[in-house]
């Protein structure tokens, strides 16, 4: 039998199918690396539109979340630190008020102790306001028996003692009765002091022991007395223990 040989050439249908094999096999290939991800893409491919869209609305809405957060907590922020700036409002308004309170009490305590004291003051000079009155109202004769009751008046209302006996034999024995008597002989007026008035004073002693309310003159009656009479009190406890020079 003759050989039959094949011609290398491929006929027009053959080629067609041959194609149609080849683009079934490479479609197959491309799918199949297609992953499961639809946001995965092929290499050599480019990315569709509907895959970029996704893409782009998940980054919004991690940014979303992310604002929100931050929103909120900026809103915590400023809530605890509005709480504590009322919080130091009030402690500062307390504060206040309590020095106030303080301010009020103090000046109410200075108040009433200011009108405790005036009305000590006005009972004080009421009492006495009698007294005084008495004492002014009353009057002396202008001899020896005038100027030893004027002086033991005095006398009783500063505390000092001493009798109308004792005062009339003292300043019998010293002067016998004359307020301008003088001693110009005695170691005193030989020292450039010498006893003067009714009780023979010398002028320190009368000075030291002189009698408020009365004459600075030494010779004046009621003070030469006053003051003799303080003088003894205070060396021999009264002018009534005096019976001799003092």
């Amino acid at each position: 039998m003759p050989k039959h040989t094949h011609s290398p050439t491929l006929t027009k249908h053959r080629k067609i199918a041959l194609a149609g094999v080849a683009t079934l096999g490479a479609a197959a290939v491309a799918f199949s690396a297609v992953p499961s991800s639809a946001e995965t893409i092929t290499s050599g491919a480019p990315a569709t539109a509907a895959q970029a869209v996704y893409g782009t609305a998940q980054i919004k809405d991690v940014t979303g979340k992310v604002t929100d957060r931050l929103a909120l907590q900026n809103v915590k922020v400023e809530a605890i630190a509005a709480k504590k700036k009322a919080s130091a409002h009030q402690l500062h308004v307390a504060h206040l008020k309590k020095v106030h309170a303080a301010h009020v009490k103090h000046v109410a305590a200075v108040k009433k102790a200011a009108a405790k004291r005036a009305a000590q003051q006005t009972a004080s000079r009421s009492a006495l306001r009698p007294q005084i009155q008495q004492v002014a109202a009353k009057t002396y004769a202008n001899n020896l028996d005038g100027w030893i009751r004027h002086a033991l008046d005095i006398m009783n209302a500063k505390g000092i003692p001493g009798s109308y006996s004792g005062l009339h034999r003292n300043i019998m024995r010293e002067s016998s009765g004359n307020p301008n008597a003088i001693n110009n002989w005695d170691i005193n007026a030989i020292n450039g002091i010498p006893s003067k008035g009714l009780l023979q004073v010398i002028p320190p002693t009368f000075a030291t022991y002189h009698v408020s309310g009365t004459s600075w003159n030494i010779y004046d009656p009621v003070a030469n007395i006053t003051a003799a009479a303080n003088y003894a009190a205070h060396r021999y406890g009264s002018i009534d223990n005096v019976n001799s020079a003092y």
